[in-house]
């Protein structure tokens, strides 16, 4: 795949981003569910830390590198004709220049885009707001030095952690929009009329995650809380880690190994890895 074809692919990505007409960026944890994700509709590729730390052997929160980060999204992106998103955790570092350099990086290997958190992993504590900002100023002013199109969303994951409320990823979220971020992304907001405050209380492109109790709702009431991302975070990842445990815990508990004709034939497989894949 030659550079142009990434640019064609970050300036498609960039323009799916539409306040109220979300799209699924499908978060794939190897080649495989990228490729099998794209047969079955997917528009665009997000990797997911979680469940590639997974495939790793290792759990989520800093346990992946810069360099393992990047070059499994790459993979993803050589492997697939769609345009791929890192989950790049905190940028891999604390200071500004850390996640300038993960975005020149991300960007060098062709990705269409990233988001970045404000959590000091592996801990998570927030960053303060003062320095959350001035890490968004300095991702913002590293893709303003790229020669293309990539979409910087940056993460308020207080509410996901814990940390603090919907009212501080708001001010976190506008602070972001302020220093140049793309899209804007604050994880699981205790309800749907909470997220509707957070996609209302700024202009760019925000990003929902669907997983837990956001699960219930489809992708018109997203649109109707003003959505233009829904991505999987692990969520998908995590629906494989209860099949192995709900097949292990019978087989090895009660020798019940009925639970194993739940599986997909490679008659089916085969053929979706293959359309899913790169021409």
């Amino acid at each position: 795949m030659m550079a142009k074809d990434f640019d064609t692919l970050a300036k498609e990505f960039k323009a799916m981003h539409v306040p109220g007409k979300p799209f699924i960026l499908a978060n794939a944890w190897d080649l495989g569910s990228a490729q099998m994700l794209m047969a079955l509709g997917a528009k665009a590729i997000g990797t997911t830390s979680a469940g590639f730390a997974f495939a790793l052997g290792r759990g989520d929160m800093g346990d992946v590198t810069r360099e393992e980060a990047i070059a499994h999204a790459r993979d993803i992106l050589m492997a697939t004709n769609a345009p791929v998103s890192g989950d790049l955790e905190n940028g891999y570092g604390h200071s500004p220049e850390d996640v300038a350099q993960t975005i020149r990086d991300a960007a060098a290997a062709g990705l269409a885009g990233c988001c970045i958190e404000d959590t000091m992993l592996p801990d998570e504590t927030p960053y303060d707001f003062a320095k959350a900002v001035e890490r968004v100023e300095a991702a913002a002013d590293a893709v303003k030095s790229l020669d293309r199109e990539f979409m910087f969303v940056a993460r308020a994951d207080g509410i996901l952690t814990g940390q603090y409320d919907t009212n501080e990823a708001i001010r976190r979220l506008q602070a972001f929009e302020a220093a140049g971020a793309d899209g804007l992304y604050a994880p699981m907001p205790p309800d749907m009329d909470e997220l509707k405050r957070i996609c209302l209380s700024v202009e760019k492109p925000v990003n929902v995650l669907c997983a837990g109790p956001f699960t219930k709702y489809t992708m018109d009431e997203f649109a109707s809380a003003g959505a233009a991302r829904v991505s999987l975070g692990s969520a998908l990842a995590r629906v494989t880690h209860k099949a192995i445990m709900d097949c292990a815990g019978a087989m090895f508990g009660s020798g019940d190994m009925s639970l194993l004709r739940n599986g997909v034939g490679a008659g089916v497989i085969d053929p979706l890895l293959e359309q899913g894949k790169a021409d």
